[in-house]
């Protein structure tokens, strides 16, 4: 195939950025999008041009690098899947890619299309996480039971990848799926409820305070999601949020 890219391009994160287009040809159905931009790469660097810099790492839908929005949507016009799994048979020959980083103030482009995800780090830091010993001898993985249902819907919320997409789909750049996510992974288990009051109060203050959007439930992360995580989270994350409130102690005048 051959191929337009209008790719939005930016040196820094002070600089005003623009769209550049460049031409691609003979480009195989069965590549990659990540491998597509890899060839154009591979020829801006033989004209001594500057590359196009990408966030990229596992290349298998795991890490959540491949943040790039294609064509209007994240990670591309396919569903379920990152970017770096999207193959360029999705695309007809002579069309015109628009790729872009994403959009949302708490992720400021760094250069070209990689965008600053250090907010995702200090939500995780604020509170996605539980308190254990890690010394002496572990318990046996069967000695806590826990139900078959519950497993599987912790499970579910801990398959996001982090990758933001939830944020670039949304028209109000809201956190709610990642946060909910993250939350309800350990509200479903017995060893997340020790902690659950404070999390879940900690990690959304920590998301209003970096400038997240309020979710207004257009269902745009879920649709967006490589990972399908369900907006069933988003509902009882503001259950534990609400529970927490009501049961915070009162602070002393």
């Amino acid at each position: 195939m051959d191929l337009t890219l209008r790719i939005w391009r930016q040196a820094s994160a002070e600089s005003k950025g623009q769209f550049v287009d460049y031409q691609v040809q003979n480009i195989s159905a069965d590549a990659s999008f990540l491998e597509m931009l890899d060839i154009l790469n591979e020829s801006l660097v033989m004209k001594g041009e500057e590359p196009v810099a990408f966030d990229h790492d596992c290349r298998e839908g795991i890490c959540g690098a491949c943040s790039l929005y294609i064509n209007g949507r994240p990670h591309g016009p396919d569903r379920g899947i990152t970017t770096c799994q999207m193959h360029m048979r999705n695309f007809k020959d002579g069309e015109t890619i628009v790729i872009e980083p994403w959009r949302a103030k708490p992720f400021p482009v760094i250069k070209d299309l990689m965008v600053d995800r250090t907010a995702f780090d200090e939500i995780i830091q604020a509170g996605g996480f539980i308190t254990v010993r890690t010394g002496g001898t572990l318990p046996d993985a069967n000695a806590l039971p826990i139900p078959r249902a519950a497993a599987e819907d912790a499970m579910d919320a801990a398959s996001c990848i982090g990758c933001g997409a939830c944020v670039a789909a949304c028209k109000n750049a809201s956190a709610m799926l990642f946060v909910a996510a993250k939350v309800s992974q350990f509200a479903l288990l017995p060893q997340g409820r020790p902690e659950a009051r404070e999390r879940v109060q900690n990690m959304v203050a920590k998301m209003d305070e970096l400038g997240f959007g309020n979710c207004t439930n257009t269902y745009a992360c879920e649709a967006e999601c490589p990972k399908e995580i369900s907006v069933s989270h988003i509902a009882r994350m503001n259950r534990e949020f609400f529970g927490a409130k009501l049961s915070a102690p009162l602070k002393k005048e």
